[in-house]
């Protein structure tokens, strides 16, 4: 792919190159670009970095050089999809537990990129790399629910521009531990890596991004001392909901990372958690779409149980 210059004007004097090149119409995430810095793929006014964190001075050059896609060595397998939606340019699945949304080390197999590129073969957009051909959003491993899948780079944009601006309706499903007493509420808290444990996320005011979940009772248990909410994302943040519902000492039910030391009578394997609805603007036709995934089995059960 040829090379790609910019030139940096006065009102992005300042910026960090990886912010600045993200703003660009490069087709291309954040991370995908930081990723194209570190491997020594820009330079300003010639000389190469390899860090994302440069600021950027108006009147600098910057040439970016963006190599051709490298050929997928992930396997297609034909693993059954819980299919919700589906046209040429997207596709939106009912993920189950224990099913990690694309390979990465440990887990070359049985993701869901896996199945998807069986399903649709070549159809699937390459914004995010070799790794996570359609992916533009995911849901933790044990998270059940809706995942959009892009079929096209097109598709990809316009639904990664959608997250961006926070105008895409998602909307989970949780049990959490104890008693919430307000009907419904707003948690507010920049999330960042948690500091003492690189596998935790964690409220980081300073060095975290800014993060909004809002949250609405649908029953509570007494008996059990446990809450059934529906909660609302604004921004889409790692182990969002898992974060915030712990920092108002509500961790979910069956959460390993954030709820350490609380007992239920309940086995259960990892969080309590579904991506219930999606609602979004298709990238070709501008209608609002939307899915719903229903409650699965254990989910279902365990509101039998509780009520």
């Amino acid at each position: 792919m040829p090379m790609s210059e910019f030139i940096v004007s006065a009102e992005d004097d300042g910026k960090r190159i990886d912010k600045y090149l993200s703003e660009l119409d490069t087709g291309h995430s954040r991370s995908f670009l930081k990723n194209l810095i570190s491997s020594g793929n820009a330079t300003i006014n010639g000389k190469e970095i390899k860090k994302g964190s440069v600021c950027i001075k108006a009147g600098d050059v910057i040439s970016l050089d963006i190599p051709e896609p490298v050929e997928l060595d992930i396997e297609a397998e034909n693993i059954p999809l819980d299919i919700l939606y589906e046209d040429n340019d997207l596709l939106v699945v009912n993920k189950p537990k224990d099913m990690v949304v694309h390979p990465a080390a440990g887990h070359y197999s049985g993701t869901l990129v896996n199945a998807v590129m069986y399903h649709c073969g070549d159809s699937l957009s390459g914004i995010n790399g070799v790794m996570r051909p359609g992916i533009v959003h995911r849901i933790d491993k044990d998270t059940t629910g809706s995942v959009l899948i892009c079929k096209n780079d097109e598709a990809h944009n316009s639904i990664a521009a959608q997250l961006k601006e926070h105008s895409i309706n998602r909307i989970y499903h949780a049990i959490c531990y104890g008693i919430i007493k307000e009907d419904e509420g707003t948690i507010e808290g920049a999330i960042g890596r948690n500091k003492n444990d690189r596998l935790k996320m964690a409220i980081d005011e300073i060095n975290g991004k800014p993060a909004v979940t809002h949250y609405k009772v649908l029953k509570r248990f007494p008996n059990d001392r446990m809450t059934y909410i529906a909660c609302k994302l604004e921004t889409g943040r790692t182990h969002q909901i898992r974060v915030h519902m712990a920092s108002i000492n509500h961790p979910l039910l069956g959460d390993e990372l954030y709820a350490s030391g609380r007992k239920s009578r309940f086995k259960l394997q990892g969080q309590c958690l579904h991506a219930m609805i999606l609602g979004f603007k298709h990238p070709r036709t501008g209608e609002y779409i939307e899915t719903r995934a229903e409650l699965p089995d254990y989910f279902r059960h365990l509101l039998e149980v509780l009520t």
